[in-house]
């Protein structure tokens, strides 16, 4: 059964009402600020860690504990194509989602022999909500920003919910 918010009391209900965990998908994401590092504000940096890296950490932490007592499940977590790469003037942000990708690494490891699959996407840019507010704060639109990616627009979440539900098929084992 698929969790969408971590808490622990909200794991224990799923665990309670359908009896395991099959997958997660962890998508951790909050607006990030357009400034030069040296003109980010220390809160800043530390709000999007929380949020991006250490939420993802804690929401994974938990599914892999129950997952363990099953000896199976699948966990997608959402980066970015930030987790690869940079951007200039969004050094918290990128930093968060380059943790989301060390987490996702490492976990894979340690855990594949115990049945579980750990991934991550990481799409461009999606038209989200989010996205919308980044694009105003520089000034451009949606098409503004379509038009520097390769495939000429940005993408959509039903997209990415492709991909993720694929990654936690068994097709994906």
């Amino acid at each position: 059964m698929y969790i969408r918010c971590c808490r622990i009391r909200t794991q224990q209900k799923t665990i309670a009402i359908y009896g395991k965990l099959d997958c997660a998908f962890n998508n951790a994401g909050i607006d990030l600020v357009v400034t030069p590092l040296h003109e980010q504000a220390i809160e800043d940096f530390d709000k999007i860690l929380s949020v991006n890296a250490r939420g993802l950490f804690l929401c994974m932490k938990y599914e892999i504990q129950q997952m363990l007592t099953q000896g199976v499940g699948a966990i997608v977590n959402n980066s970015s194509t930030n987790g690869l790469v940079a951007l200039p003037g969004i050094s918290p942000y990128v930093a968060s989602k380059h943790a989301v990708m060390g987490l996702t690494r490492t976990a894979a490891l340690d855990y594949a022999k115990q049945g579980m699959q750990i991934n991550a996407v990481n799409p461009g840019s999606i038209a989200t909500d989010l996205m919308a507010r980044s694009a105003d704060q520089i000034g451009i639109t949606f098409d503004d920003l379509g038009s520097m990616v390769p495939i000429g627009r940005i993408g959509q979440a039903t997209e990415v919910a492709q991909a993720v539900v694929f990654l936690c098929s068994d097709a994906a084992s």
